[in-house]
């Protein structure tokens, strides 16, 4: 696949270029479950786990730490990645639970979205959740007092370069389907991770979820956001919007092996494979180096070489770093939803 082409991503490395959720997020997570002082910490279970990124936060505050992924090859890969840990991996929708958990059998139920390959056929996060079914079964689950958090981040800022933060819109969030990706991100997943999870209703709000075992409540939509809530959205009260806790220091190389892991490029170059050919002359300085087969190779042309140039010029206008191997700090606003069981 065009994505995994050597000259756009080598696969091997393609974790290390997607941010990482901080502690923080799971300390506010913690401090909403325990706030009541009557909440347990016997069993918690990370729906849609992936090979197990947010898994090990658990591990140590829980006597038991579940993890649930629709993809199989995910589970397979998470039970060897944490063999030997006591965490218990299994094959499941969040939409239907009632073969792996039992009424009333869970303390904290967690859901952020993890860094799946393009290749990955299966999406499974917040923003991809059927909602009319998934509250109910939150509902179910949960213990009295137990939890439910879930969460997922949304578009990039480079806050060094706020002139930037237009061209990232147009790239990710436009309609052109020649100089924007905006038309090959598989909606509306995608639209309501930009929205911030906006869209999710309000389980307090919804019959047939008070109708299982009583419902759930205290739903809260907490924004690690600082100065980056989308300006689309309506406000939210300024109690909901918190410090932005998700930032990287990367090279302006790893910001490029970044952008080569959106599913959105593949399908683009699936539809114009002969983006892949184009050349952009610009910063004829940088340093092409094939001596690491685990380094971005930062030659070529394509629709995401010609935006990160596009990024990279308006940081040299500003007066800042530019260069292949300098670093940029990048931050990424988190949505966050927190609910208790009646």
């Amino acid at each position: 696949m065009a994505t995994f082409a050597k000259k756009a991503f080598n696969a091997s490395v393609y974790s290390s270029f997607r941010p990482t959720y901080p502690k923080t997020l799971f300390q506010e997570v913690f401090a909403y479950h325990n706030a009541s002082g009557t909440a347990s910490t016997d069993v918690a279970v990370d729906l849609g786990c992936g090979t197990g990124q947010a898994i090990t936060q658990l591990t140590g505050k829980f006597n038991r730490v579940i993890g649930v992924d629709p993809s199989q090859p995910m589970v397979d890969a998470a039970r060897e990645k944490h063999k030997g840990t006591g965490i218990s991996f299994y094959h499941g929708q969040s939409e239907d639970l009632s073969h792996i958990l039992k009424d009333d059998s869970v303390d904290l139920l967690i859901s952020g979205s993890v860094s799946r390959p393009p290749s990955s056929a299966i999406a499974q996060a917040a923003h991809w959740f059927d909602w009319e079914k998934v509250w109910p079964e939150v509902s179910r689950v949960l213990r009295k007092d137990g939890t439910f958090a879930a969460w997922t981040y949304g578009e990039m800022r480079l806050p060094e370069y706020p002139t930037t933060t237009p061209l990232i819109t147009a790239y990710a969030q436009g309609k052109d389907a020649v100089t924007s990706l905006g038309p090959y991100f598989e909606r509306p997943g995608r639209t309501i991770l930009e929205d911030m999870l906006t869209a999710v209703p309000d389980p307090t709000l919804m019959k047939h979820v008070v109708d299982v075992r009583g419902g759930l409540s205290h739903f809260e939509r907490r924004y690690f956001a600082g100065l980056h809530y989308p300006t689309h959205l309506p406000p939210p009260s300024p109690a909901q919007v918190k410090p932005i806790e998700m930032r990287l220091e990367m090279r302006w190389r790893d910001v490029l092996g970044y952008f080569r892991t959106w599913s959105s490029l593949q399908t683009y170059h699936e539809r114009f494979p002969e983006d892949l050919e184009r050349v952009d002359e610009r910063f004829p300085e940088d340093i092409v180096d094939d001596s690491s087969p685990d380094d971005v190779d930062v030659s070529g042309g394509d629709i995401a070489v010609r935006f990160w140039k596009d990024l990279r010029e308006e940081a040299k206008k500003s007066g800042g770093r530019f260069g292949v191997d300098e670093l940029v700090s990048v931050e990424w606003p988190i949505a966050l939803l927190l609910t208790k069981k009646v």
